[in-house]
């Protein structure tokens, strides 16, 4: 075998060591608080054995009833509620990204040198995150009443969170090559945000939009079952009133939405990017 065959071998064998009395009292402990969560969660839960033992006949007879959809029922109530939804979620994610880039400015470190702003950006941001969509659209059907603003309004708020930080993130990932040779040449803030940061991040951006957009589709069909409009209004009514033929149509057009948005965000993300 020659040389280098043999320091290759040399190179790709492995080395065991054995854990540390340490080490191994760590795994034994990470694993025990693993167990003693899941037996935490199943015991607080309460889960019900008599409701699991017929829950598979109870699926049948729901999907029984369910089919065949209701499909005359699409137009115009499901229709124009479809249109409400996309509605929703578009200029919810217009808002968000209004709300987002100044805090996303903020919380770069690269951009805004001052520790106090870039925390209290991450604390904003971290606060939109926290909270669920639908916990924001109760607290808008609260201030605005029940309807598509209120949906608007939730979807923009849980979004500036997401969306900030993701902008944070490639602001700091930015080439700080461009941006020293334009203050070498005295050029303003401003220049220096659009000749130098601009580029780099607009693949990113572009790419975060899109992602944002296709999700927020997804969370605005279900905004209207507290009330803040959007096709969850029209689901909701369906289910109260035990309607369940009506209830397949509309879940077939939540799929359908999904699916389309889907297939229109890889193709315009595969253009751009």
């Amino acid at each position: 075998m020659s040389a280098p065959s043999i320091a290759g071998s040399a190179a790709l064998a492995r080395e065991w060591h054995r854990h540390t009395p340490a080490e191994r009292i760590g795994r034994w402990l990470v694993w025990l608080a693993i167990v003693a969560a899941l037996v935490w969660a199943v015991r607080t839960v309460e889960i019900i054995p008599e409701f699991l033992h017929d829950a598979p006949e109870q699926m049948a007879d729901l999907l029984v009833r369910m089919w065949p959809p209701d499909l005359a029922h699409y137009y115009p109530s499901v229709h124009a509620a479809l249109v409400e939804t996309l509605h929703i979620a578009t200029l919810g994610t217009l808002f968000s990204f209004i709300l987002a880039i100044p805090l996303a400015l903020l919380a770069a470190r690269n951009v805004c040198r001052n520790p106090v702003l870039n925390g209290l950006a991450q604390l904003l941001l971290v606060s939109s995150r926290s909270v669920n969509s639908l916990v924001w659209a109760l607290i808008f059907v609260a201030v605005f009443g029940p309807g598509a603003a209120a949906g608007t309004f939730a979807i923009a708020f849980r979004s500036v969170g997401f969306v900030g930080k993701l902008l944070a993130e490639a602001l700091e990932e930015t080439n700080p090559g461009p941006l020293e040779a334009l203050k070498a040449a005295g050029a303003p803030w401003g220049s220096l945000m659009l000749k130098g940061v601009w580029p780099q991040v607009q693949p990113a951006f572009w790419g975060i939009a899109l992602f944002r957009w296709d999700i927020n589709v997804r969370e605005s069909a279900v905004l209207g079952l507290v009330g803040a409009g959007g096709i969850g209004v029209v689901l909701d009514d369906a289910i109260n009133f035990f309607q369940w033929e009506r209830v397949a149509t509309v879940l077939l057009a939540i799929l359908a939405v999904v699916i389309v948005a889907e297939i229109v965000v890889t193709r315009i993300r595969a253009r751009l990017i």
